[in-house]
C-alpha cells in the first residue's frame, strides 16, 4: 500500500521576535543572570569560563520557563500576532525568539525547514534600521540556516520601506484624533 504524502506548504512564515524574561522567573536567578550578562560583554580570558557556563545555564532556563499571559505578555503578544499573521497570509506561522523565550531562531527556522516549504520568509515587527537583532542577529541566524538547509531557501524581509512604516503610524493616528 503507498503512503499517501503530506503536502508539503508553499511558504513558512519564520516571525523573529525579541522576547522577554518571565516576570515571576526567580529575582535572584535574574540579578544574577544580568550581573553575568554585563561581565561577560567587558571582560575576557580564562575566568570568564565558569561565569560563562552559568550564563549559559540561567539563559536555557530563563528560556525554558513556561509562559503565560500573565508571566510574560510580551510572549503571549508574540502568539496572537502569529495567529493574526496566520489568518491573513493563509501561510503557516513559527514564532522564534532573539532572546529570553523558546524556542530560538535557529530552532523556529530549522522548524520550519523541517516543514519542507519551498520557501521560508523571515520577517520581524522591528520596524526601523538600527537594531541589533533585526540587522546583526536576524540574518546571522538565516546564514546559519541556509548553511545547515542548502535546499531551502530563506528569504528576510526586512528592512521595511520607511515611507510604508510611517503611513502604518499614520493610519494608527487617526484612530485617536
Amino acid at each position: 500500500m503507498v503512503e499517501k504524502q503530506r503536502d508539503k506548504p508553499k511558504a513558512i512564515i519564520v516571525l523573529a521576535m525579541h522576547g522577554a524574561p518571565p516576570l515571576d522567573f526567580p529575582e535572584g536567578e535574574r540579578l544574577e543572570f544580568w550581573g553575568l550578562h554585563s561581565q561577560l560583554e567587558h571582560k575576557r580570558g580564562p575566568d570568564t569560563d565558569a561565569q560563562k557556563i552559568r550564563y549559559e545555564q540561567l539563559e536555557a532556563r530563563m528560556r525554558a520557563w513556561p509562559r503565560t499571559g500573565q508571566n510574560d505578555p510580551f510572549y503571549a503578544g508574540s502568539q496572537e500576532l502569529a495567529r493574526h499573521l496566520r489568518q491573513e497570509s493563509g501561510l503557516e506561522v513559527v514564532v522564534g525568539f532573539n532572546e529570553f523565550c523558546a524556542p530560538k531562531l535557529d530552532e523556529a527556522l530549522a522548524r520550519a525547514a523541517a516543514r519542507g516549504a519551498g520557501k521560508i520568509v523571515v520577517l520581524t515587527p522591528m520596524m526601523t534600521r538600527g537594531g541589533e537583532h533585526s540587522a546583526v542577529d536576524i540574518p546571522e541566524a538565516i546564514r546559519r540556516a541556509q548553511k545547515k538547509f542548502p535546499a531551502q531557501k530563506i528569504v528576510y524581509a526586512w528592512p521595511f520601506p520607511t515611507e510604508d512604516i510611517a503611513r502604518f503610524l499614520a493610519s494608527q493616528i487617526t484612530r485617536f484624533l
